[in-house]
């Protein structure tokens, strides 16, 4: 095996790590693809002897690509949807779809992508370099000395950068019930209002304040346009509206949390994924892009 082998073999060991922090930081499949591939690039330029921890030094090489797509996104989550009230801030980040039997609830914290949707759609919300030391150092325990250089900043003042994203991001996260079985109880009972056509049973099971967000990307119009919609009945009349997409809906893993997708054809329509507590939906996060869609699998087994 050759040297360039070597370190292509040593690459690959950690890829699934690189992804799962680009995933994090970015918020979308496709381009924590991208940052994962450029970190490679940069790794195959650099001489393997003067890096000392390989793991480390990807870490913080992706977490510097993360930082430099995030500063130079334009205003894309905003304008494509027509930049208005209703729309601004509806976008839902990609989802990691799994078949709700594939794993154990048990094991289910263990997995690399487990953040929730509404974990992410609140890191959105934070400035990059916000982004950057609250996933590279509170998700993934790198010291504030590695994190300091690549936000041009000390130690101590990139800590204070940490601070302030943790008590953004405790703020603005959502509580969620964690277990997948009562979440399924949830889903299944809004799934039967929603085909039955039972508004009031709609509404029971909506928190009075919750908040339907839905993502249809920048080319769709009408009633799938992407939206902001808050409160029970609103969201309720939302869920009647689509009832017919009720009737073909099924549950499986969003992000780790129980939600469901439509398909027509093996092609994926719609992902929902939810937040629940005291058993009532809090949130609901609906990515209906087709752009985007078209690159997710609809996970086998889904039911």
């Amino acid at each position: 095996m050759t040297g360039s082998e070597e370190l292509a073999r040593r690459f690959e060991e950690h890829r699934g790590h690189l992804k799962a922090v680009a995933y994090r930081m970015l918020g979308s499949l496709s381009e924590a693809d991208d940052a994962v591939q450029e970190s490679w690039l940069k790794l195959s330029r650099t001489d393997p002897d003067d890096i000392r921890n390989l793991g480390g030094w990807l870490t913080t090489a992706t977490g510097r690509v993360c930082l430099d797509m995030l500063r130079s996104r334009t205003a894309r989550r905003e304008e494509p949807m027509g930049g208005t009230q209703e729309t601004v801030g509806a976008f839902v980040p990609d989802p990691v779809l799994r078949p709700l039997s594939h794993i154990d609830p048990a094991e289910e914290v263990l997995q690399a992508d487990s953040v929730g949707l509404a974990l992410l759609v609140v890191l959105e919300n934070l400035a990059p370099d916000e982004r950057l030391t609250f996933v590279l150092h509170d998700m993934f325990a790198v010291p504030f000395d590695d994190i300091a250089p690549i936000v041009e900043r000390s130690a101590a003042a990139t800590r204070q950068l940490a601070s302030r994203a943790r008590r953004r991001v405790s703020g603005a996260t959502p509580s969620h019930e964690p277990d997948l079985g009562l979440q399924k109880q949830v889903l299944d009972a809004f799934l039967a209002a929603s085909r039955a056509g039972d508004f009031e049973a709609l509404v029971a099971l909506l928190h009075p304040d919750v908040l339907l967000r839905a993502d249809s990307g920048a080319l769709v119009r009408g009633a799938a346009a992407s939206k902001l919609v808050r409160g029970a009945k609103a969201v309720a009349e939302q869920a009647l509206m689509f009832a017919p997409f009720a009737r073909s809906a099924q549950l499986v893993l969003v992000n780790g949390s129980v939600g469901m997708i439509n398909t027509s054809q093996g092609r994926i329509q719609s992902v929902m994924g939810v937040t629940i507590a005291d058993g009532r939906i809090t949130g609901l996060y609906i990515l209906a892009d087709p752009g985007r869609l078209e690159r997710l699998a609809a996970p086998g087994g889904a039911g």
